[in-house]
């Protein structure tokens, strides 16, 4: 375990506001809005404040408030958060982000996981948290060698726990993260006391034939909508998924590509219509930031290849281990899909929020682990 401090070199910012200096415009259609992919006008404005506004020291500072530290899994290099509580009998707890995130969602739900009484909660509830990246992401990447999906980050993930002293934890994750938690369950059912996931990737359509017949008609409806609304959403999702190096060329040299490629879930695709809890200007610069800083827009999208060449879109093991789902506005699980492969002990469904809970949702989130874990 080697400590871990980011310090990026001021000649590496330069070059990052020289490089968004000399954007080069596409144009788009008259009155296109967001109809035709990123708004020009909305990614301009971000662009300036990225320029002009947006302050990486600061948000640097921020991410070293929290220890960090890296360690070699399976040839990999892992970074990693490792937020110990300042009660002795905390729990615990694996977090897990997913695409195109970094460890920096966490930034605001770090302090109330962990000190829970400095927050005015009940000191029972507190969390000794551990927050990886995911390998290929930020200070986790770049990947060198095939097979990173989430299975083996799950045993990586099992592994460092194990490393850390950790015999038995919870997990929790959302997005990529949702799909990796309940793995480490499967992978370690004796350690995993619990699993908790939210924006979940892998339980809002049907997988395998037959699996419409299992559901009841209000859910068997609401998974048909889903393949309606995946099928509008998902070209990201296949060009990583199947020719990832090409796009990595484009992320890997012009920063406003890169932006405008990780808007497209930042923003829930149209801002300006959605009724989502937006996610701030600077949250999101900081994510892009450190996967440009890091050179691992790329690095980080084989995951979807890797993903799917092992079965992303196939159903998962079924697993024991009790599991809470917890939907915020625009998720997409539904539960019938989910029981087939978890046992649901907990669901809970919000008028708030949105994809990144972390960020849009910090106090429900937190609040709906407390209430899981408290019950395990």
């Amino acid at each position: 375990m080697d400590p871990f401090h980011i310090d990026i070199p001021q000649q590496d910012l330069d070059d990052l506001h020289e490089r968004l200096a000399k954007t080069r415009w596409p144009g788009e259609l008259p009155g296109a809005g967001w109809d035709y992919g990123v708004n020009q006008a909305y990614l301009a404005e971000l662009i300036e404040y990225w320029q002009h506004g947006f302050d990486w020291r600061a948000q640097e500072a921020r991410l070293n408030e929290y220890p960090q530290y890296t360690t070699t899994i399976d040839n990999q290099r892992i970074h990693f958060v490792h937020a110990r509580s300042p009660e002795p009998d905390a729990t615990p707890l694996i977090i897990t982000h997913g695409w195109p995130s970094t460890i920096a969602d966490f930034r605001d739900i770090l302090g109330p996981l962990t000190d829970p009484k400095a927050h005015g909660g009940d000191p029972e509830d507190a969390f000794h948290v551990v927050a990886p990246s995911v390998p290929g992401f930020a200070f986790s990447g770049p990947t060198t060698e095939r097979g990173w999906n989430t299975r083996r980050t799950a045993r990586a993930w099992a592994e460092l726990m194990n490393r850390l002293g950790y015999e038995r934890y919870g997990a929790q994750g959302g997005d990529f993260g949702s799909i990796v938690s309940p793995e480490l369950g499967r992978q370690a059912p004796e350690a995993v006391l619990g699993v908790h996931i939210n924006a979940v990737a892998n339980a809002g359509v049907p997988t395998a034939p037959g699996d419409l017949d299992r559901l009841s008609e209000e859910d068997r409806k609401r998974a048909q909508e889903n393949e309606t609304w995946w099928y509008a959403h998902s070209g990201y999702a296949t060009q990583m998924a199947t020719r990832p190096q090409t796009l990595a060329y484009a992320l890997n040299d012009s920063p406003a590509g890169q932006l405008a490629w990780n808007l497209e879930w930042f923003v829930d695709w149209d801002p300006t219509t959605s009724d989502q809890s937006p996610v701030s200007r600077d949250a999101i610069l900081t994510n892009v930031t450190i996967f440009w800083l890091t050179g691992t827009a790329g690095s980080a999208a084989r995951l979807y290849l890797e993903a799917g060449q092992d079965g992303w879109g196939e159903r998962p093991a079924p697993s024991g281990v009790p599991t809470a789902v917890v939907n915020f506005k625009g998720d997409h699980a539904v539960r019938g899909l989910a029981e087939l492969s978890n046992t649901v002990t907990r669901w809970s469904e919000y008028d708030t929020g949105g994809h990144f809970a972390s960020l849009q949702a910090p106090k429900e989130l937190i609040d709906d682990i407390r209430e899981f874990f408290r019950g395990l």
